[in-house]
Parts: structure tokens; C-alpha cells; sequence
């Protein structure tokens, strides 16, 4: 421990991102980056933005993105927030919404979920308790029917991508009025139904999405908040404490463009899922066991070859895909869907690996 440390800061374990390789040439299948790019009208709105008026501070409260994101789900500019990528809107979220202080009713989320969230509980000084997820990795509902302080969990879940449905969800709220619970949807357009539809419904539930992912956008960093308007000023209260321009005027630009091309929206999500359920099935025939996805990655075991050697002998051909090596999923690799020219080279690679061990 530095002696200039704060006692907080030696006890933390930081979150640790997928890896961004400094080498080229390699098939970048770890970080569930969308294969297929941003939208050319994305493009072009950041290139219109690129004036003079970069000198002005952007609005804080990206007003006309708000509106923007309102008119797509059918619900008003009070109901959304907006921060610098989910991770960002999450540890506001933890902060504004999650911090308690209050032992006997932790905060809840799956054992085997995003691990960004035990990182905000060290940081927030929040007590959790993982909830084991079932011999099927899904998310039980009558586990998270007891005290807590807030419940919070991917849908579909990461790394597995397991959705759990809408009516699920609105069954959990149903039963669990006393705290918020986050869905957080950074994956929810690879096959899944948005909870948005249920905020004007449940007070208590917040939605969190990303333009990272289905929208292509993740070195632009833009996420966002959905809920009833009290949770949202929770939030801006929190961020006005701390950054009160998340959203540069070049972000602004893009995400609004990003919602209004709805057409390559769905043509790219159409497009990954087609391939995520070919590369499952290819993978299938290698004798993988594949866990049925709603996300455009899918998570893997294969039945004779270990993970972390599978992943090692992936990296010397040139293809990297994300190794946890975790208790329950030590065995399992999380594999983005790429093109269909990538899923190829990994189908082929692993190929290669198979006869070289048999």
C-alpha cells in the first residue's frame, strides 16, 4: 500500500476488460464488439459535427438524444438518463440506488453474471450476496425472493447469454416492491424483448442499454437508463455531483443518428443473430456444448478439450476469444459472433487444434 493511498483503494480488485491487442492481423472474438460497423449515417452526423462549436461545452443534459430515445420507446424525455457508456450509468446507478449500508438485505445478482458488479459493490462499500444460478446456468426467481436492497442482472445474462423473459421479469417485480431491480439489456436486440415496457408499470425497475453493442458504437461510449422519472433524478443528482457533461457533442450526434437508422439496425441484429446460429451449429458438430444464446456471443465447453488450452492454441492462430478463469465456468469460452468470414477462421482453427490433439 502507497502511503498517499486511501485505505479503500488497497482493498479494491479492479474489473478487468477484455484484452485490446496492440498487434494487427488478429480475429478479435473476445470483447463482443459488432462486426459490422456503425451505420454511414452514424458517420456522417459525427462528420457534420465536426465544427467550430467543439470549443462550447455539449448541453449537459443531451436533451434532444433524450427525446430522440424517448420517441423509440414510446415513453417521455423525464424517464431516460444518459452517461459516458453503461458502465458508467451502472456505477451511478450502484451509488444512487444500490448503497444502503444495511447487512441484512444485500444487494442480489447471479454468481456467474457481468463482474463489473462486485467491483462496484468494493468500491460503493456494499455488502452483496451472489445467487448460484442453476445446474442450467439460469436464473432462478424464488432465490431473489427474500430482504435485500436491490436486485441487478444482465439480460440476456453475461458471459452465459441466457435470457430470461419479459413476463419473468414482470413476475420478480411483482413480488419484489420494496427495491429497485436493474436489467441490465447491453445484449437485449440479439433476440430478446426490451423490460422497457414495463417501467409506466413497476416504479421500481430501472433498464440500462448501450450503444456498444447492436448499435456499434462501443469507442463512442454512450449508455443510458430507462425508469420512472423519480430513479432518473436519483441518477442526476448523483452525476451532477460528479460529471455534469458525460456526453460530448460528437457522441450526442452519433447516438441520435444511431436510434433514427432503424433500418441498419435491424438489417445488422438480423444479421449477427442468422450467424450466431450458424456458427452454433457448426460448433455443435465439433462436439461443443453450446449454451442456448440471445446475445451476439455465445458461451462454450467443449467435451474433451480443456478452455484455457483451446483458448491458447486459438491465440497462436491468430484468434482470440475471452477465457474466465472462474469457478463453475473454467471450462467454457466466450466466443463474440464475428462475420461470417471470421466464424470461418475459428471453425477452421479449432479444426486444425482437434486433429493435431487426436
Amino acid at each position: 500500500m502507497n502511503k498517499y493511498w486511501s485505505p479503500l483503494v488497497d482493498e479494491l480488485s479492479p474489473y478487468t476488460p477484455g484484452e485490446q491487442p496492440k498487434v494487427d492481423k488478429l480475429v478479435k472474438l473476445n470483447t463482443n464488439e459488432n462486426p459490422y460497423g456503425p451505420s454511414p449515417k452514424v458517420l456522417e452526423a459525427i462528420k457534420q459535427a465536426t465544427t467550430d462549436s467543439l470549443r462550447l461545452y455539449p448541453n449537459p443534459d443531451s436533451d434532444q438524444l433524450k427525446q430522440t430515445i424517448a420517441n423509440y420507446y414510446d415513453i417521455e424525455p423525464e424517464q431516460v438518463f444518459l452517461g459516458n457508456g453503461s458502465d458508467e450509468v451502472l456505477a451511478i446507478a450502484f451509488q444512487a440506488l444500490l448503497k444502503h449500508d444495511d447487512e441484512e438485505r444485500p444487494v442480489l445478482f447471479p454468481d456467474v453474471t457481468y463482474s463489473f458488479y462486485p467491483v462496484y459493490c468494493g468500491l460503493y462499500e456494499i455488502v452483496y450476496d451472489a445467487i448460484e444460478l442453476d445446474e442450467l446456468f439460469q436464473i432462478r426467481l424464488r432465490d431473489y425472493l427474500k430482504p435485500n436492497s436491490g436486485i441487478i442482472f444482465p439480460n440476456p445474462n453475461a458471459p452465459t447469454g441466457i435470457l430470461l423473459p419479459v413476463d419473468a421479469i414482470a413476475q420478480l417485480l411483482e413480488e419484489n416492491t420494496e427495491s429497485v431491480v436493474i436489467v441490465d439489456e447491453a445484449y437485449i436486440d440479439f433476440g430478446g424483448e426490451s423490460a422497457v415496457s414495463l417501467i409506466n408499470q413497476y416504479p421500481n425497475l430501472l433498464v440500462v442499454q448501450t450503444l456498444s453493442k447492436s448499435r456499434s458504437l462501443a469507442g463512442l461510449r454512450v449508455g443510458l437508463a430507462m425508469g420512472n422519472a423519480d430513479l432518473i433524478e436519483a441518477l442526476n443528482r448523483v452525476k451532477n455531483s460528479f460529471n455534469s457533461y458525460p456526453l460530448d457533442r460528437l457522441a450526442q450526434a452519433g447516438a441520435i443518428a444511431a436510434f433514427e437508422d432503424t433500418d441498419y439496425f435491424d438489417e445488422t441484429c438480423q444479421a449477427i443473430i442468422d450467424d450466431r446460429e450458424d456458427l452454433v451449429s457448426a460448433l455443435e458438430q465439433l462436439q461443443f456444448k453450446v449454451l442456448p444464446s440471445a446475445a451476439n456471443f455465445i458461451f462454450v465447453r467443449h467435451l474433451r478439450l480443456d478452455a484455457e488450452m483451446l483458448a491458447s492454441q486459438l491465440r497462436k492462430r491468430g484468434i482470440i476469444v475471452r477465457y474466465f478463469n472462474k469457478a463453475r465456468i473454467n471450462q467454457f469460452l466466450r466466443i463474440t459472433v464475428g462475420t461470417l468470414e471470421q466464424n470461418q477462421l475459428l471453425v477452421d482453427a479449432i479444426v486444425d487444434i482437434l486433429q493435431t490433439k487426436d
